[in-house]
């Protein structure tokens, strides 16, 4: 009878062990995200530029510009002004008036100010896609931690439970004691081990994840307009000079590492269709590995948008080349 009492207490140990804690109890310890602190972006296709493969372009900016810099002046709106400085600098080298002076300058000023415009709007969007992934990982990392604490429970109840079986049936058989019953016991030790490690294996936990604003979506459907990215990184990113080496544009470079994770790329048909929706989608219950990818993404993402900074310094130092020349 005592040795019944045992193994009744044993099992509910295990089971004590195995147990894992609700989705709500993690749901509710998790914060809406504040990522973003302005309004959404409002814009229509009209606003879009077009692309420069179909833009008929002075030679005035082509012998002045690299190509590059010229896709970034058209993505931020400023082809027509910086030709119309040029055209004043020329102006001015025939009439070096204080009034073709002093509109030289106001013109000078306004480039500037639109670069610096843009430059702002990278760093904005970047904050918001960094602040995102941090979100993101920091969850990943929260519901890890509650998968290696049940593991570290899992793996301590095989111990202590092999441990248990092998005091006890060396107990009985110094006594010795029906030896059925020792075998009866090891049986049940084997058995309670084996269901602790498959409970080890199938400890992966799931968290409901929110994200009504997901900057992933946009990029993943590429419609003409974003809500989340304003107009002239939308153009940048769906745009690319055709002239260049490079015949893809960033969106589609983007998508391409996302499918590079292979958790996309490799799942089974049914599989992906859960993931795509899960990833691009407004939520859903992630694990922490899917929270980890997600991440990732975001990261990669924006990387690819700084990268447009890169080409705003450079626009900067050609523009600040030709003013040099016409001081």
């Amino acid at each position: 009878m005592k040795i019944r009492n045992i193994l009744f207490y044993v099992l509910i140990w295990l089971v004590f062990l195995s147990s894992c804690r609700s989705l709500k109890s993690v749901d509710n310890h998790l914060a809406r995200s504040n990522c973003n602190q302005h309004n959404i972006n409002e814009y229509s296709r009209e606003r879009l530029p077009e692309a420069l493969s179909v833009r008929q372009l002075d030679t005035l900016l082509t012998n002045r510009f690299s190509l590059q810099s010229l896709h970034v002046a058209n993505a931020i709106g400023i082809l027509e002004p910086l030709r119309n400085f040029i055209g004043a600098q020329k102006e001015y080298e025939h009439d070096p008036s204080i009034e073709n002076r002093i509109r030289l300058l106001e013109m000078n000023q306004y480039i500037n100010q639109r670069i610096n415009m843009a430059s702002l709007e990278v760093s904005a969007v970047a904050s918001e896609l960094d602040c995102e992934e941090e979100r993101t990982a920091q969850v990943a990392n929260y519901l890890k931690n509650m998968e290696d604490d049940a593991e570290t429970r899992l793996t301590v109840g095989v111990i202590v439970t092999g441990a248990a079986g092998a005091i006890v049936s060396g107990i009985l058989l110094v006594r010795n004691h029906d030896e059925q019953m020792v075998e009866y016991i090891g049986l049940g030790t084997g058995i309670a081990e084996a269901i602790l490690g498959v409970a080890i294996l199938l400890n992966k936990r799931k968290v409901l994840f929110e994200h009504e604003r997901n900057a992933l979506k946009d990029v993943w459907e590429g419609r003409e307009i974003s809500s989340i990215f304003p107009a002239s990184i939308w153009f940048y990113l769906n745009n690319y000079n055709p002239s260049l080496q490079d015949k893809h544009s960033l969106r589609y470079k983007i998508i391409e590492k996302w499918m590079g994770f292979g958790q996309i790329a490799e799942a089974g048909k049914n599989n992906k269709r859960k993931l795509l929706s899960l990833y691009f989608g407004n939520g859903g219950k992630y694990t922490s590995e899917q929270l980890r990818n997600r991440a990732n993404m975001y990261d990669q993402l924006e990387s690819y948008i700084n990268l447009m900074k890169q080409d705003l310094k450079g626009l900067a130092v050609e523009f600040e080349i030709i003013t040099i020349i016409s001081r």
